[in-house]
């Protein structure tokens, strides 16, 4: 996430928030906890916060995409063999592609390297929006919980967590990454190539578009190896079940319109949900299958006070983590409202950083198991507490979207 956010920068109390936003690394940003993450919502009638159709690529390396997206890039001024070959670094805000529909994101082989993976820092850690600025719009805010200490997840990461993993991508500041969990497909039962994370991590709100090269890496680093046993890691070791390009996004309509990197708007609107499918080309097995896991989403949790216990999963990448290990914190939620129009979030005592945005929050819903009930958007410099959006209509409205689109697939 960055600061907290590209995400994540918040201090307790009234301190400083920051989204979770994604971190920048010497080769990457990682979405962290800021409070700055940008939302856009979009129910079943209004789901319009969606990329277009992707591109993929053959086994002689020629880029494939659809007639109707070369022409629409074509109107951008875009040239699908100069993005190949790195006319995706130019980003050019006059032509930057932000629009629901807009979205493409030609597989590039080879371009997640261990190196390019390992390098995400916090581009965050110096933002933050102070709490002070947001109090007039906190009618049901609870009181600042208590810091929770991150927790290690012990090692093979798929063993207990099987669902999560890393978002990668690039946006204008450099490589970025966030936290992300495989999510259960209606329409593919057992078979789902969805992947929930944080709006955020996809577009980068009001003043952007989308980021560009989005991959999801399931089960990280499962070993939990140190970034400097990493260091001339294969990338079998580091993507161990493969990494997998978004051939389609969603997010909200209002993360479009009202997100940012820092301060709390679109931040109760900050999800969305990826298609991904894999970069060497599909062997006839479903994400599902290969990690031999997928998440029900939870889109009816109960209120705040009624959810006994909420634990968060990502990987944090600003100090004093570095984004290769996987963490969880575990708390009862409270309840914290950015604005008084939109939906009460989710609040949780966590010290994880930036690079956990995007990252799962599951609690036991009434039928005994484990459901995700929303991800990591904001949080604060100090990094003592996190927030998340409340699943409702709009991230069903997302979510069935996307279902929908590859249903027939």
């Amino acid at each position: 996430m960055r600061s907290i956010r590209p995400p994540f920068a918040a201090r307790r109390g009234r301190s400083a928030r920051r989204r979770t936003s994604p971190v920048l690394a010497a080769v990457g940003l990682t979405a962290a906890l800021a409070l700055t993450a940008t939302g856009c919502g979009s129910g079943d009638n209004n789901a319009s916060g969606q990329a277009g159709a992707s591109a993929s690529q053959s086994d002689d390396g020629k880029i494939k995409i659809p007639d109707d997206i070369k022409n629409k890039l074509k109107e951008h001024g875009i040239d699908i063999d100069k993005w190949k070959n790195g006319a995706w670094k130019n980003w050019n805000k006059d032509d930057w592609l932000r629009e629901a529909n807009d979205f493409v994101n030609p597989i590039i082989k080879g371009l997640w390297d261990p190196d390019r993976m390992r390098g995400a820092d916090d581009p965050d850690k110096n933002k933050g929006v102070d709490e002070n600025d947001l109090s007039g719009d906190q009618g049901v805010t609870d009181a600042t919980p208590a810091p929770v200490a991150a927790k290690a997840v012990s090692a093979a990461y798929h063993d207990s967590v099987p669902e999560a993993g890393k978002v990668f991508f690039d946006s204008p500041e450099g490589t970025m990454v966030c936290s992300a969990t495989v999510v259960e497909d209606p329409a593919h039962p057992g078979k789902s190539n969805l992947v929930w994370t944080a709006g955020h991590c996809v577009h980068a709100g009001k003043k952007g578009g989308w980021y560009r090269n989005i991959a999801f890496v399931p089960s990280y680093n499962n070993a939990g190896r140190t970034s400097a046993q990493l260091q001339n890691a294969a990338r079998t070791e580091v993507a161990p079940y493969g990494v997998w390009w978004s051939d389609w996004a969603q997010t909200s309509d209002q993360w479009i319109a009202q997100g940012g990197s820092t301060g709390g708007q679109g931040a109760s609107y900050d999800y969305a949900v990826l298609h991904v499918t894999p970069e060497k080309g599909s062997n006839g097995k479903s994400l599902e299958e290969t990690v031999g896991s997928a998440l029900p989403v939870n889109f009816n949790a109960p209120a705040v006070p009624k959810v006994a216990s909420i634990t968060a999963t990502g990987y944090p990448a600003a100090a004093p983590f570095d984004g290769q290990k996987l963490y969880q914190c575990t708390d009862r939620p409270g309840r914290l409202s950015i604005a008084k129009a939109d939906p009460t979030m989710y609040r949780i005592g966590c010290t994880m950083t930036g690079g956990s945005s995007g990252g799962g929050w599951v609690a036991t819903g009434s039928d005994g198991k484990p459901a995700l009930v929303s991800n990591t958007s904001i949080g604060p410099v100090s990094a003592g507490w996190l927030a998340g959006p409340h699943l409702g209509p709009v991230a069903k409205g997302v979510y069935d979207s996307v279902s929908k689109k590859f249903a027939s697939q």
